[in-house]
Parts: C-alpha cells; structure tokens; sequence
C-alpha cells in the first residue's frame, strides 16, 4: 500500500486516541522504525493490556478456536487469549503477512468486534500493523473487504523523535551525540540483497551492544558491532565519528590541557573509559620512587594530581578507580603518589573506607 499522507511517532498517539477508540486502525511502516513500541505504549496510556497477535504464526483456528459439543450443539471457543472479560488492547502485528485464510478469520474481529458468540469487552481497541511490500519484507496483499474494515496511518521515522526517547531510554551517548549530526543515518530504505540496515531498531541493538561491552570495546570489536547492525555506509561513519571522539577526549589530550574530562552524565562510560587510561598512564610513567624523579616526572606527578582533583569534582567514585589496588589488594600507583593524593584529596581516601 502506497502512502499518500505520513505521520510522525510523536503524532501516533494523538491519533491513535481519537481512531483507535472508535474503530480498528492499521500502521503501516518500514522494519524497526517502532511500530509495535508505539501500539504498546498507548496501550499502556490507556491502562490496557496489550495482547500481541503475530500474523505468521496463526493458523485459523488459534483465531475462531476449536469447536466443543454443548447441548448437542457444537460452539466454537475461542482461544483464552482473546476471551477476555476486562477490555484490551488487541494488537495484530505483521496482518497483512498472515495467509489469506487467517486474515479472512480476523474480518468479524476487525469490523463485529465478535468471534461467533464472543464479543470483545467494550472499551477493547483493535490494532494492526504491518511492514510495506516495497521494504522487502515479507507481506501479502490484503484483500479488499479487509483494507475497507481499517483506518490506515502510515509512519515515517523522525530523528527529532527518536533522539527525544532516547534521551530518557539509556541509548549509548556516541549514538544519539552521532545522529544529532547525522539524522539522515537513522533508517536507510530496506536493501535488496541479504544485510543489515540501519533503522531505530538495529540503533538500539547497537547501544544495547555499546552498553555491554563497555569500556573494553576495542576498535575491531566496534567495527563488527556496528557492520552486524547498521548499513554499511552508516556503519564506517559511525566508527570514524566513534574514533574522533576518542582522539577528541583522548587521554593525551586530556593529560595536555586540550581537553577537558567529560562531565555530562551521558558520558559516564567515556569518563569510567578515560580514568582507567589515565590509570595505566600513571603506572606507565610515575617512578616508584620519589627520590630519583626527575624534573619531567615531577612535573607528570604535578598534573595527575591536579587532573584527579578535577576528576573528583565530577565523579568521586570514578577518581577512585585510578587510585584503587589491584584486583590482588596490592596497590597499583607509587605508594608516595598514593600518599599525596590522600593528603591533598581526602575525601578520596573516605570514599574507600
């Protein structure tokens, strides 16, 4: 089905209130740009519980049920799923992938409200949803008697909204820092051939993946993370921006004075990423002893100290994990730095007790 009008997420929910309490409503939509999300939250909006039906794997009768003999009679029962007593929400998802058969079953559902004696509790909404044939997704046609029992909307991603919620859904801050500057790389049309492609749905997968591997991600690791979930195209931007910005707030730069630590609170895993950099620098170069240092030493002494302190005015528990012992209990930094640090951060020292 072609679209001849499109809405944005932020407007599903408005327009859900006002169609899907009257009558069912189909979204139509790309793969992984929300659809299902949005159903479930409105949903939830209106304090029902939203009951999924996927298309491709119903046959008839888990819609009509199977037939029982009362009084010599048979009725048909349907599945417990569906006879329900409260009202609910009723999501068809992936419909118009379903047989011809099984969306036959749904014509009494979508237009009665009924199946055979059963009636869905009012108050009930009734939702599909469904990809395009043009996503390469696996779709059927739907029959004319269906298309005529729905209101149909069709989506469009939007960055601005999705950068919205992901702002309050803990998506990886180098995910919506990098889309800010790229909204075009949110979704990308469905290719043709067997690969990924990038939609709200594989950037998410991403973050989650982010998220996982935290500050141990390497840079071959980011590149198979990020060329397993989004176009290629998309994919090499996002390790060169990921590449900038670790070179932008590299420990170097940091150590230098050309930059500062991050502080904003979506930068945590950077900050918990650079402080265990500036861990191993620390060992690397201060000397064990004080008495041989030289003037060069001093002067790496002098500003480790002063880039903790500052530190700990962000993050008192992520200063601490530069100073902290090793995962033996035996210190790891030069027992006279540690010495110092204590005596000019005490508050370091009390965090540790």
């Amino acid at each position: 089905m072609q679209a001849a009008v499109t809405v944005t997420p932020a407007r599903v929910p408005e327009l859900m209130l006002g169609l899907a309490t009257v009558r069912p409503v189909f979204l139509w939509g790309a793969p992984g740009i929300g659809k299902s999300s949005l159903v479930r939250e409105f949903a939830e909006s209106l304090g029902l519980e939203c009951v999924s039906l996927l298309g491709t794997q119903l046959a008839p009768e888990d819609l009509i049920g199977v037939p029982q003999i009362r009084d010599g009679r048979s009725v048909f029962c349907p599945p417990a799923s569906i006879a329900r007593d409260e009202p609910y929400c009723l999501f068809l998802d992936e419909l118009n992938a379903a047989t011809p058969d099984v969306q036959k079953a749904f014509y009494s559902l979508i237009l009665d409200r009924r199946i055979g004696d059963y009636e869905l509790p009012k108050g009930s909404v009734v939702i599909g949803a469904g990809n395009r044939a043009t996503d390469n997704a696996l779709a059927r046609p739907l029959a004319s008697a269906l298309v005529n029992r729905l209101t149909h909307v069709h989506l469009e991603a939007s960055p601005k909204d999705w950068l919205v919620w992901a702002a309050d859904n803990g998506i990886h801050p180098w995910i919506t820092d990098h889309l800010t500057d790229r909204p075009d790389h949110l979704w990308s049309k469905p290719p043709k051939t067997e690969e990924p492609f990038s939609t709200p749905r594989s950037w998410h997968m991403l973050s989650d993946a982010l998220h996982s591997f935290g500050r141990d991600l390497d840079e071959d690791t980011l590149k198979v993370l990020a060329h397993g979930t989004l176009t290629p195209a998309h994919a090499s931007a996002f390790c060169g921006y990921v590449k900038i910005v670790r070179s932008r707030f590299g420990i170097d730069a940091v150590l230098k004075g050309d930059a500062r630590w991050p502080h904003r609170p979506q930068d945590r895993d950077l900050l918990y990423y650079l402080a265990e950099s500036f861990r191993g620098r620390l060992v690397k170069e201060l000397p064990a002893s004080k008495e041989h240092m030289s003037a060069a030493g001093r002067q790496i002494a002098y500003r480790a100290k002063s880039l903790l302190v500052q530190l700990a005015e962000i993050s008192v528990e992520v200063a601490q994990t530069v100073i902290a012992p090793g995962t033996d209990g035996n210190p790891v930094l030069p027992s006279w730095f540690l010495v110092e640090a204590a005596r000019d951060m005490p508050r370091l020292v009390e965090a540790r007790r």
